[in-house]
C-alpha cells in the first residue's frame, strides 16, 4: 500500500488539533476523505493559520469539548497522543462501530523505507536525533520525527525518497499504534512515568513494548535496566539484542569505547557522548544501526561530532566558579536521577512542575549523596518538599526565575546549579523548551547583574 492511499470517500474526525493533528487533517483531506476536527479550543482560539487550515480541507470544526454526538457516523476516528484514548467520547465511538487508532496506525504499511523506531522513558529524544545524524552522515536521505517534533503526518505528505524512516514514539502513541510494526524497534529503558495517564507501571511498560510487535521486528533492548529485562522476560518469543556494561551484550560499553558484535569498536572519548547516558545511547544507536551496514569510518566521525540538543544537561553558563545547568527536558525522577549522577559535586536543585504521577521517593539517595539546597517551584513543589525536604534545605520561589536568583545568592565556588524538573512544564510554561529558555534568559540577567556588580556576592 502507497503512503497516499487511504479508504476514499470515508468519513474521518481527528481528536486533538495540535502539530501532530494538522499534519493528519492535511493527510486525509489529501487522501479524499471528508474530515471533521475535534479541539478543547474554541474556533476563535486557534490562530488564523489553523482556521485557514480548516477551510482549506472543507473540515467540520467543534470546540470546547469531546462529544460523543459530534462523532457519530465516522469511520475512524485519529486520535492525537495528547488525547486519553479513554476519554468518554471515544469510548462511546468504538461502541457505535468506529475504529480508533493513533497517527502510528494510520501509517502503518504506507511507510516506503525501513522503519526505525525509539522509545523509552529518557534520551529517547537524543537516540533519534543520533541515529539520524549517523544515517546523514553515510550520505543517506532520512527522515526523523514522530514525537520528537516533525508528526508523522508529514512523511505521509511527502512525496520525497527516503533511504530510512527514523521516528521517537511515545507511550502515549504506542497506546494506539494499531498494526504499527517497525522494522527495528529501540527500547532504552523503563522508569516510572506518566502515571496519571497509564495508571500503573505494567500499563505504562505494556504501551513501551507495543514497539516489538512485528514478528519481524529487529528488536533492541537495555540489558542494564532492570525493568527492561523484566517486561522483555514477560513477552513470549522476545529475543532483544541487548545493549549495556556487560562485555557479553551485543553492544558493550567499555569505558569510552562501544564495541558492536565483538567485531567494530567505536570511540566516544573526547565527544559530547562521552559520560554515563551518553555511552548507553550511543550503544542503543549503533546496535540499532547493524542491519543497516553503514560505513564505519563515517560513523566514528559522526559520534565525535555530535551535539546533543538543546534542554538536555546544557551547559549555559559560569559564573564566579558556579555551574548553570539546564535539564528542563527531565520530567520524570529517572531522568533527574541520571542528571544527578553525571553532574555530581554539590548541586543546587531547581525541580517542580506539575505533578505527572510520579514517585518522588525515588530521589531520595540521589538527593541525598549530591544535593545541598533545594528549589522548588510549581504546582508540585510541596508534594516534593514533603518527601525530600528532610535531605536539605528547602526554598518555594513563585517564579523560576526567582528560584534563579536565590541559587545564586547562596551557591559557593564549585557549586552546580541544576534545573532538573522531574515534572511536566504545563503548569507554568507550555513545554519544557519554554521552561528551558527561561532558565537560560534568568541565568543571562544574572551573568549581566554581576558584571555590574562585580560578583554574585553583590547581589545579595
Amino acid at each position: 500500500m502507497g503512503k497516499k492511499e487511504i479508504i476514499y470517500n470515508s468519513e474521518v474526525a481527528v481528536v486533538g488539533f495540535g502539530r501532530a493533528g494538522q499534519a493528519m487533517v492535511r493527510y486525509l483531506h489529501q487522501s479524499g476523505a471528508a474530515v471533521r476536527v475535534s479541539d478543547l479550543r474554541r474556533y476563535d482560539e486557534l490562530s488564523k493559520a489553523e482556521q485557514a487550515l480548516l477551510d482549506e480541507c472543507g473540515a467540520v470544526f467543534e470546540g470546547g469539548e469531546h462529544r460523543a454526538s459530534f462523532l457519530e457516523g465516522a469511520e475512524l476516528v485519529v486520535v492525537s497522543p495528547g488525547v486519553d484514548y479513554r476519554h468518554l467520547a471515544l469510548v462511546q465511538a468504538r461502541k457505535s462501530g468506529a475504529r480508533i487508532a493513533g497517527e502510528l496506525a494510520v501509517a502503518a504499511g504506507r511507510f516506503d523505507a525501513p522503519v526505525i523506531a525509539v522509545t523509552g522513558t529518557n534520551g529517547k529524544t537524543t537516540v533519534t536525533e543520533l541515529i539520524g545524524a549517523l544515517f546523514a552522515a553515510a550520505g543517506k536521505n532520512v527522515f526523523v520525527g514522530g514525537n520528537i517534533g516533525t508528526p508523522i503526518g508529514e512523511y505521509l505528505l511527502s512525496d520525497d525518497a527516503y533511504d530510512a524512516v527514523v521516528l521517537e514514539v511515545s507511550s502515549f502513541q504506542l497506546e494506539l499504534c494499531g498494526d504499527f510494526a517497525p522494522d527495528v524497534g529501540i527500547l532504552l529503558n523503563i522508569s516510572p512515568d506518566h502515571l496519571d495517564r497509564h495508571g500503573t507501571l505494567e500499563n505504562y511498560a505494556a504501551a513501551k513494548m507495543n514497539i516489538f510487535g512485528g514478528e519481524r521486528t529487529y528488536s533492541v533492548s537495555n540489558g542494564d535496566d532492570p525493568l527492561c529485562r523484566r517486561f522483555a522476560d514477560d513477552t513470549t518469543g522476545l529475543q532483544p539484542a541487548w545493549f549495556g556494561h556487560d562485555a557479553g551484550f551485543d553492544a558493550a560499553i567499555d569505558g569510552g569505547r562501544i564495541v558492536v558484535r565483538q567485531a567494530l569498536v567505536y570511540d566516544l572519548e573526547g565527544s559530547k557522548l562521552d559520560n554515563l547516558s551518553g555511552r548507553l545511547n550511543s550503544a542503543a544507536a549503533l546496535l540499532g544501526l547493524v542491519p543497516f551496514n553503514l560505513d564505519p569510518q563515517c560513523i566514528q566521525a559522526a559520534l565525535k561530532s555530535f551535539e546533543p540538543g538543546e534542554h538536555r544537561l546544557h551547559e549555559v553558563d559560569r559564573i564566579d566558579g558556579v555551574v548553570f545547568i539546564n535539564d528542563s527536558k527531565a520530567t520524570n525522577t529517572g531522568a533527574v536521577k541520571n542528571a544527578i549522577m553525571q553532574v555530581g559535586g554539590a548541586i543546587i536543585l531547581i525541580a517542580g512542575g506539575r505533578d505527572k504521577g510520579d514517585d518522588y521517593a525515588l530521589l531520595r539517595n540521589s538527593v541525598a549523596a549530591h544535593v545541598k539546597h533545594l528549589m522548588l517551584i510549581g504546582e508540585a513543589a510541596h508534594a516534593i518538599g514533603a518527601i525530600l525536604g528532610d535531605l536539605a534545605p528547602v526554598d518555594y520561589p513563585a517564579t523560576l526565575e526567582d528560584a534563579v536568583t536565590r541559587a545564586a545568592e547562596i551557591a559557593e565556588p564549585g557549586d552546580r546549579v541544576l534545573l532538573s524538573p522531574a515534572c511536566a512544564s504545563f503548569d507554568m510554561f507550555d513545554n519544557y523548551q519554554q521552561r528551558g529558555r527561561c532558565f537560560i534568559d534568568a541565568v543571562q540577567g544574572l551573568r549581566g547583574r554581576t558584571t555590574a556588580a562585580g560578583t554574585m556576592g553583590g547581589m545579595q
